[in-house]
């Protein structure tokens, strides 16, 4: 059984929201973050889709830690601009806005979408987020899962909680943008959280075999 896995992230937030979602498949699991392997160069993300993008970062990272490697790649996928940000998402303005603040470019992320999205009714402003999350050792991939959650685009942000595009993305079932969630409520419903549900069995599998 592997006993240490990393997850392909330098984020300690995103590193605790997984591992707390994940942390009874195995109760001497160790999880990582790439933080602790600072010689690690960072993989590019320069796939055409979110499954891609984690295949890569799974693998790539893998190879270079001799661990295996839990990534994701995720985003929002829009109806009326044909998919976009998709995988741009989280560099979606980033000809526009040159900082390096994260929540100042989530802004403008967001605010570039709403310019794209001012005469579009609001029965066409559907979307979704989607997660993609793939497990790899040093040779190949060993798991995979798909999640995503079903809203609509607000036509301004609401809600403080959250971060990148929750205070615009509505989701009609609890009636609340995702960044009016609480974090356990949020987990219940986001792409995240249903990608790791999908996840978490077959991890489960694989640990036992």
């Amino acid at each position: 059984m592997n006993n240490r896995i990393l997850v392909a992230t330098t984020n300690p937030g995103k590193l605790k929201e997984l591992s707390e979602l994940l942390g009874d498949v195995g109760t001497d699991i160790q999880w990582l973050c790439l933080r602790e392997f600072p010689g690690v160069s960072e993989i590019v993300e320069d796939g055409s889709t979110f499954a891609r993008n984690a295949q890569k970062k799974a693998l790539g990272y893998a190879k270079a830690t001799g661990l295996w490697t839990l990534a994701d790649d995720s985003g929002l996928v829009i109806d009326a601009l044909d998919g976009q940000p998709g995988v741009l998402s989280a560099r979606f303005a980033a000809n526009e806005c040159q900082s390096a603040d994260r929540k100042t470019l989530d802004i403008a992320n967001y605010q570039k979408l709403l310019r794209l999205l001012k005469d579009v009714p609001p029965s066409q402003r559907t979307a979704r987020f989607v997660c993609h999350l793939c497990l790899a050792d040093e040779k190949e991939i060993l798991l995979e899962a798909t999640g995503t959650v079903e809203g609509m685009i607000n036509h301004g942000p609401v809600g403080e909680n959250g971060f990148g595009y929750d205070p615009i993305f509505y989701i009609p079932s609890v009636k609340k943008t995702a960044a009016q969630l609480e974090n356990h409520e949020k987990n219940q419903i986001s792409h995240r959280g249903n990608a790791i549900r999908k996840l978490k069995p077959m991890l489960q599998n694989l640990l036992n075999a």
